[in-house]
């Protein structure tokens, strides 16, 4: 399901929602541990897990760019810098088994770019659930091609309802 799209206090909030039959626990390791985070974010590390603390995203030049982490409640919340924007993951127990996933990102302006990081994300979130699963993705590229024509629109239709 396409993430939903919307106007925020100083800019937009894109928020995708998933619904996994696995424990917080087990979705939180994949979200904070380098050997599994680089599994489905591969320029991503984690250098200091706390608040305050970073996340490096690795360029393929050499440049390591540090992301501020801005909050972190362990087994719930791991919320950083990313560019001038944010983004922010929640995990919360589902009353019958498994966790809600909210990711949000929040966005200070739309531009070119959005819709490429929009329809990344939207991959990245589900090549977690199919490494979860135990499952992998035979083309990464496909799915964000097909995500991306996707997120163009939507970003699209935003713009058009702002003006």
């Amino acid at each position: 399901m396409i993430a939903a799209l919307q106007p925020a206090q100083g800019g937009y909030l894109a928020r995708y929602e998933r619904h996994w039959q696995h424990d917080v626990k087990e979705v939180w390791s994949w979200l904070t541990e380098n050997d599994k985070l680089t599994q489905w974010f591969p320029e991503l590390e984690v250098g200091e897990l706390r608040e305050g603390g970073v996340i490096k995203f690795n360029m393929p030049n050499g440049t390591v760019i540090p992301m501020d982490i801005l909050e972190l409640c362990q087994d719930q919340v791991l919320a950083f810098t990313w560019d001038e924007d944010r983004v922010r993951f929640e995990l919360h127990v589902e009353p019958h088994g498994g966790c809600r996933l909210v990711f949000s990102e929040y966005l200070h302006q739309i531009t070119e770019h959005t819709p490429r990081d929009l329809a990344g994300w939207h991959v990245c979130l589900d090549v977690i659930e199919a490494l979860l699963e135990g499952r992998t993705i035979a083309s990464r590229k496909d799915m964000w091609n097909s995500w991306y024509v996707k997120y163009k629109q939507l970003t699209d239709t935003v713009l058009t309802n702002q003006a």
